[in-house]
């Protein structure tokens, strides 16, 4: 178990990539301030651009998530959403994207597996 408990943290390929951009996109930011430089200035600002586009993008080819806890087979970064070609219920990415998809007329998620209840034990 982590420091953080046995929760989907939604740790996915979109997430890292659009999270290294976006640092590198502050870490331009931040030299143009210490230089004071427009130019290095509205770079940094592109790259931060760039980086939710990025994200986006690979979200919509299914490196990302859709919102709310996944099932803990799928918690590792590594695992691709299928469902994103057809949209994630009320996904703000997948609406700009034209994938409208309501959780009214999403398909039902398998119901999660569980535990038969124990025998009960004649005395």
């Amino acid at each position: 178990m982590s420091a953080h408990g046995d929760v989907d943290l939604g740790h996915t390929v979109a997430g890292w990539v659009g999270t290294a951009v976006a640092f590198v996109g502050l870490g331009v930011l931040a030299l143009a301030v210490v230089v004071v430089s427009l130019s290095l200035a509205v770079l940094g600002a592109g790259i931060g651009v760039f980086a939710g586009l990025v994200t986006w993008l690979l979200h919509l080819a299914g490196w990302g998530k859709p919102t709310g806890p996944r099932p803990a087979g799928e918690w590792s970064w590594r695992v691709r959403d299928l469902a994103a070609r057809r949209g994630h219920p009320d996904c703000l990415g997948c609406r700009m994207a034209g994938r409208r998809v309501s959780a009214a007329t999403a398909p039902a998620s398998p119901a999660p597996a569980t535990r038969p209840a124990p025998a009960a034990v004649a005395p």
